[in-house]
């Protein structure tokens, strides 16, 4: 038969010892106050600008011609909004056509406001353009998905965006751009 215990399971970190109740009593060279101090909070989360046009219908609709084309653009701006206080938005363009004309155009600029407290410098760039997004995503594709399938045509599931990847590729460009406009020695 199995024993009750009366300790608090909430203050047991891995069963050995109960966990401390501040950040400040952790034990050092642990990383516990600094883990704990960082906070990334969803504030609010909201549409700035939504577009959708099928200047073609209702022919794009009985058959969008063969080899449809499809492109998709993202692309990411953060900027401070007060103390603490970021704005990022995710804005996603998808453009369908074929050898019949523009099937859709479709255009979601999708907000968030965010708290950022404690984040070091040299990290407060990556969450912006990396985490934040990557929290709004999910909505944005939603959304994307239902206002081209409310236009008539099959929903667009986008796939999963890897933003550090992409983050990764603008540092790179970036350096690659100020390197080449960098005079040699």
């Amino acid at each position: 038969m199995a024993k009750k215990s009366n300790d608090d399971p909430a203050k047991k970190t891995n069963g050995d010892k109960p966990a401390p109740e501040r950040a400040d009593e952790a034990p050092a060279g642990t990383g516990t106050r600094a883990a704990s101090g960082a906070e990334l909070a969803v504030l609010a989360q909201y549409v700035k600008d939504l577009s959708f046009e099928s200047p073609g219908a209702p022919q794009t609709l009985q058959g969008p011609g063969e080899n449809p084309e499809l492109k998709v653009g993202v692309n990411v701006n953060a900027g401070p909004r007060g103390e603490d206080i970021y704005e990022v938005a995710l804005q996603i363009e998808a453009h369908a056509k074929s050898e019949v004309g523009v099937i859709y155009n479709a255009e979601l600029m999708y907000g968030g406001l965010f708290r950022l407290r404690n984040i070091p410098k040299h990290l407060l760039q990556p969450v912006l353009f990396v985490d934040c997004p990557t929290l709004l995503f999910p909505f944005v594709r939603r959304m994307l998905a239902d206002v081209v399938r409310d236009g008539g045509f099959p929903p667009l599931l986008l796939d999963p965006i890897d933003f550090a990847s992409l983050y990764t590729k603008n540092q790179g460009l970036g350096l690659a751009e100020a390197g080449e406009n960098t005079p040699a020695n």
